[in-house]
């Protein structure tokens, strides 16, 4: 990716660590922000999706793959 695209991509709110993650394959975000490899990524992903322009895109690709966040989330919904 050229210098000054990333560049401009890194400032827009929300993706201050596009494209610093190498290695990983699994993301929540655009321009491969949110990086989710595995579980302790997953939960802190869901914790700062409210940055992302569309936090509900973040949380439903974490929750497609970690099925065990979403039922914990809903529990916790119940429980108040």
């Amino acid at each position: 990716m050229p210098k000054g695209k990333l560049s401009k991509i890194r400032k827009e709110p929300g993706k201050s660590n596009a494209y610093k993650y190498s290695g990983v394959k699994s993301y929540a975000g655009p321009d491969h922000t949110y990086p989710i490899p595995d579980m302790a990524h997953a939960r802190n992903a869901l914790a700062r999706a409210h940055f992302a322009k569309d936090p509900s895109k973040i949380r439903s690709k974490v929750y497609k793959k970690y099925p065990g966040l979403k039922k914990r989330a809903e529990a916790r919904k119940g429980e108040k």
